[in-house]
């Protein structure tokens, strides 16, 4: 089984929950630490799948690595190679088929609802029985839904969380969060020079205090994005080794 490669751009934004859902499925991964000066691989072949986490930047900064994951993105896409963007992750997925990344009319962070819009390719990834549910998120920025994507997932301080295309999916919220990430994230929080009496906008003791009773219930949710995503992966690389 060839393993699934997984990108970081910031230390700390690991895989998190991601990479245990993938231990527990017994499923290889390698991870490239960008943020440390590792290069993007050149053979995508060599890959079940390629997995983008979040950061910080912008996907319209001019860093070394942007031009390089959006080849490989591209190239992933046409070859029916699974992807999957969390937050810069997911926005990066956008640039690279054509979308926009820009500013959102207000930031969200923190535990914040989204809903699950109605269509065959929401259910698809989300079941049948999916309507809504609250996700975590950090981001100011947001992006388009590219042409040949469809919107999977909405909501109101964003309207664009999650679309998908083919096998890959990218996400504007973190499915990824462990509590661990969310008390490293809630030290950053005064940088973010966030307006608190926002309805999108919660502050550490109120997220660290939401955490207990939401995570588990974000683990159960991503374990069902990430089954549907790992599907593709894995039928991927049983075609190759065929």
């Amino acid at each position: 089984m060839k393993p699934v490669a997984i990108f970081r751009f910031s230390a700390e934004d690991g895989p998190g929950y991601f990479a245990s859902f993938l231990d527990r499925h017994s499923v290889p991964w390698t991870l490239f630490k960008l943020d440390e000066g590792a290069t993007v691989p050149l053979d995508p072949e060599s890959y079940g799948g390629f997995v983008f986490m979040g950061g910080p930047m912008s996907a319209n900064d001019d860093l070394p690595w942007i031009a390089p994951i959006v080849k490989l993105i591209r190239k992933a896409i046409v070859e029916d190679q699974p992807c999957l963007g969390h937050c810069l992750g997911g926005q990066i997925m956008s640039k690279a088929l054509g979308g926009d990344v820009t500013g959102n009319a207000v930031k969200e962070i923190g535990w914040n609802p989204v809903r699950v819009v109605n269509s065959a390719a929401a259910r698809a990834w989300l079941g049948a029985d999916a309507q809504g549910f609250t996700t975590f998120q950090w981001h100011g920025e947001t992006f388009s839904i590219p042409a040949g994507a469809e919107r999977i997932l909405t909501g109101d301080a964003c309207t664009n969380q999650a679309f998908v295309i083919g096998k890959s999916l990218a996400m504007q919220c973190h499915t990824e969060m462990t509590p661990e990430m969310i008390e490293d994230w809630c030290e950053d929080w005064a940088a973010e020079n966030a307006n608190p009496t926002l309805a999108s906008i919660q502050t550490p003791e109120t997220m660290l205090a939401a955490t207990p009773d939401n995570i588990a219930k974000l683990n159960s949710l991503a374990d069902r994005l990430y089954s549907k995503w790992l599907e593709g992966a894995i039928g991927h690389i049983s075609r190759e080794n065929c």
